[in-house]
């Protein structure tokens, strides 16, 4: 399949036609091709997007609500070749791309549909005067979004932009076109005005950097690294543009001596392990009480050593291919690292897999791997994998947990197991994060803020949140007589 631009309504090649190669992890074979595009390509987006704003905004944002729905339809309609197309992209299982990325896709556009009909105008009384709040579009904005759960996250900033009024130049990650060109094809088929939604195809430096660098780009909104997102804020944040980054983590799974093994065992499991443990949110610290530390750990080996792994296609699935050689050999460095630093592997670390269908050697598969024995200060520990690693950390006081909890850069997310939730509710406060679950991991309501704190990011999105950011407020004060 290769993948064009879709700049103004129609699909087109780079502008100097080179493309990329896009691969299969799981196979390691070429599936097509995506265009490489540079500044000029950026350039051709944002004039599109330019000359379609002002219709776009004059719509009322009910209007625009409803073209979320048609947006979702066809979504809806085209769930499974989603799913495939995803589970093709990323190696991810085939029944994980159903349940989570195609469903969630869908599931963004309907909620902020509903969102924007079910929302209270902001008006503010004074005993004199009414205060009226308007939300106007910023204009054109420019989204940069990564590859671990490409339209899911693509999805979660596409809908609330064009909700408010915006259009956008959006560049998904070069190694998985697949959806974010399936989205376009949607688009298209409903009839979405020309130029309200382009996408740009094509490496960081050279489009990313042009959507940073365009002074008609008036917000960003990147979801990516750490070490990215702190070259966007240098961009950007000197040209006064809006700026969310929602960026990397490196987040704490706290087992309380009251916790419930059995749930707390499956919890961990899911989130170390959901989507190879390529998730933002994935819980790769284990925090467990010294009382319980030998039943929990044996019980975690155990349920880790169950985990089917091998070929995305095989309904069973749970662990698919990393999203790249590289990534895996990167992945492999820190368990290299975490041997070297003191650690003892308690299972995985190998690229042996278990599926009825075997992956070919050329996948990009790696086994879940468990960690004992290391400092918590290390930087196996403190760092940020992106992979099936999880590390094991004893404590004995709720006070050491916290302090263990707090010790990385991150703080996007979390999660605390007890049997008593105030108790588990008061540590939660304390936790330096965005995010924190008791008893439960992942478990979202879209209307609450998604982002972090320290190096996990700035700003939130989600209901509100993301309604403000992708707005300008117009407070209008009217005087009584």
């Amino acid at each position: 399949m290769n993948v064009l631009n879709f700049i103004d309504g129609v699909f087109v090649d780079a502008i100097d036609e080179q493309t990329i190669s896009n691969i299969n992890p799981a196979t390691g074979q070429i599936i097509g091709t995506l265009a490489r595009s540079k500044g000029l390509d950026v350039e051709s987006a944002v004039e599109a997007a330019l000359n379609a704003q002002q219709d776009w905004s004059a719509l009322s944002m009910l209007e625009r609500a409803d073209w979320l729905d048609r947006i979702a339809d066809g979504l809806e309609a085209r769930k499974e070749e989603l799913a495939q197309r995803e589970s093709r992209d990323t190696g991810k299982p085939l029944a994980l791309a159903r349940r989570v990325d195609a469903q969630r896709s869908i599931d963004n556009f309907r909620f902020f549909a509903d969102f924007a009909r079910k929302r209270e105008p902001e008006v503010f009384e004074m005993t004199d005067a009414t205060n009226v709040v308007h939300r106007n579009p910023i204009g054109t904005v420019g989204l940069i979004t990564p590859w671990n759960l490409p339209l899911y996250l693509l999805s979660w900033k596409v809908a609330p932009a064009l909700l408010m009024g915006n259009t956008i130049v959006a560049k998904p990650s070069e190694l998985t076109p697949l959806t974010a060109n399936l989205l376009c094809e949607v688009t298209s088929e409903i009839g979405l005005p020309s130029g309200v939604l382009n996408i740009v195809h094509g490496y960081g430096p050279e489009v990313g950097q042009a959507i940073l660098e365009h002074p008609d780009i008036r917000a960003i909104s990147f979801t990516g690294g750490t070490e990215t997102g702190r070259h966007v804020a240098a961009t950007a944040a000197p040209m006064f543009k809006k700026l969310s980054l929602e960026l990397g983590g490196k987040n704490a799974t706290i087992i309380l001596d009251d916790a419930d093994i059995d749930m707390a065992v499956e919890g961990a499991v899911r989130a170390g392990f959901t989507n190879g443990g390529q998730v933002c949110l994935c819980g790769s610290r284990i925090l467990v009480h010294t009382s319980i530390a030998d039943e929990f750990t044996s019980r975690l080996v155990e349920a880790v050593e169950a985990m089917v792994c091998g070929a995305p296609e095989n309904e069973s699935t749970q662990i698919g291919a990393l999203i790249s050689q590289d990534h895996m050999h990167k992945v492999e460095s820190y368990i290299q690292l975490g041997i070297e630093e003191g650690g003892t592997i308690l299972t995985g670390g190998t690229r042996e897999m278990t599926g009825q269908v075997g992956p070919t050697s050329e996948g990009a598969f790696l086994r879940p791997t468990v960690i004992d024995g290391l400092d918590h200060n290390s930087r196996t520990s403190t760092e940020e994998i992106f992979g099936p690693v999880v590390t094991i950390h004893r404590f004995e006081y709720d006070e050491e947990a916290i302090e263990i909890a707090n010790s990385t850069e991150y703080g996007l997310a979390g999660s605390v197991w007890s049997g008593d939730t105030n108790r588990a509710h008061e540590i939660a406060q304390r936790i330096e994060t965005g995010i924190i679950w008791v008893n439960t991991w992942l478990h979202r309501d879209l209307r609450t803020p998604f982002g972090g704190v320290k190096n996990s990011g700035v700003g939130r999105e989600g209901g509100a949140w993301s309604l403000g950011f992708f707005s300008e407020p117009l407070n209008v004060c009217i005087k009584h007589d």
